[in-house]
């Protein structure tokens, strides 16, 4: 008596395996791009923290065109991150999930969601 599978259920398996596959790559996308959004966020409040602490220390907030990045953040993902003058854009490939703006005469640092990580 030989010893082993048929084919019919080595077609089954690999249909299992399919299937499988077909759920879980989706969703491993859809989890490293809300990884990215939530590091983008992430990275708004150390900005927005650094603001304060660096106007604490020096009694004035950064001057406009200062690399907030930089200057006020000590660690920051430089994969997503860029920077054009006081306007700050996170985004990672085509998709853009946040574009920053610094303004320099009252710290603020606002930002609107890009549609990234919809």
């Amino acid at each position: 008596m030989k010893k082993g599978f048929t084919l019919i259920e080595l077609v089954i398996v690999i249909v299992i395996i399919g299937i499988l596959a077909a759920i879980a790559v989706p969703k491993y996308l859809d989890l490293q791009n809300e990884a990215r959004k939530s590091s983008c966020e992430g990275t708004i409040g150390s900005i927005r923290a650094g603001i304060q602490i660096y106007f604490a220390k020096n009694k004035a907030f950064p001057a406009s065109g200062t690399n907030l990045l930089t200057t006020v953040v000590s660690e920051y993902d430089t994969n997503l991150w860029s920077s054009s003058g006081d306007t700050y854009t996170c985004k990672y490939g085509s998709t853009t999930y946040y574009t920053c703006t610094y303004d320099a005469t009252d710290g603020s640092f606002d930002c609107t969601a890009g549609g990234g990580g919809t």
